[in-house]
């Protein structure tokens, strides 16, 4: 049984200040990409879409006379860090489990490389989802972070996805993630 719901997150005051700010469309999408990934790849698909839905929970707005700046962005950006602090903080206050949020927070750290330094990283399978979902999700010019939903489709969307999690759960064979 799980004590935190997508549901839960998505409510959260937190959440809708800066998942909202950095594309709450982009987030659910890849929540549910994560969602998917994980049955492939025989992870928890709970972890993987709490932390593909806040993976981007840490972003800043990097914008250079009202436009986006990616050059700022691609050199100062700290956003997964930032995200899994926050992400962390957020779950454990809604009652996660301590160890859930921990690997939710990293798999957060490790969806980019643009605040980790150059080298080869030897992912987790729960990393490797997260990751994965994300890029599934990306558009040039990084118009995934400016799609528009509004709020009944968002909570629709965030909802089919725990009872997708649910059912889960609820099937004698499911894998262990």
């Amino acid at each position: 049984m799980r004590t935190v719901t997508l549901t839960d997150i998505y409510n959260h005051p937190i959440t809708q200040k800066y998942v909202r700010r950095s594309g709450m469309a982009h987030a659910i999408a890849v929540a549910h990409h994560a969602f998917e990934l994980a049955l492939t790849f025989g992870v928890n698909p709970d972890l993987a879409a709490k932390a593909g839905f806040l993976h981007d929970i840490g972003h800043y707005e990097w914008y250079t006379g009202g436009e986006w700046d990616y050059g700022l962005y691609r050199d100062y950006d700290i956003h997964p860090i930032k995200g899994a602090e926050r992400a962390h903080k957020l779950l454990v206050r809604l009652g996660e489990d301590k160890f859930a949020a921990k690997e939710i927070a990293h798999a957060i750290l490790f969806h980019t490389d643009s605040a980790l330094p150059e080298g080869n990283f030897q992912l987790s399978p729960l990393q490797k989802v997260v990751h994965l979902a994300d890029e599934s999700d990306k558009q040039p010019g990084d118009f995934h972070h400016y799609r528009n939903s509004d709020k009944e489709k968002e909570r629709n969307l965030i909802q089919e996805l725990d009872r997708k999690i649910d059912y889960y759960f609820s099937l004698p064979n499911r894998m262990e993630g």
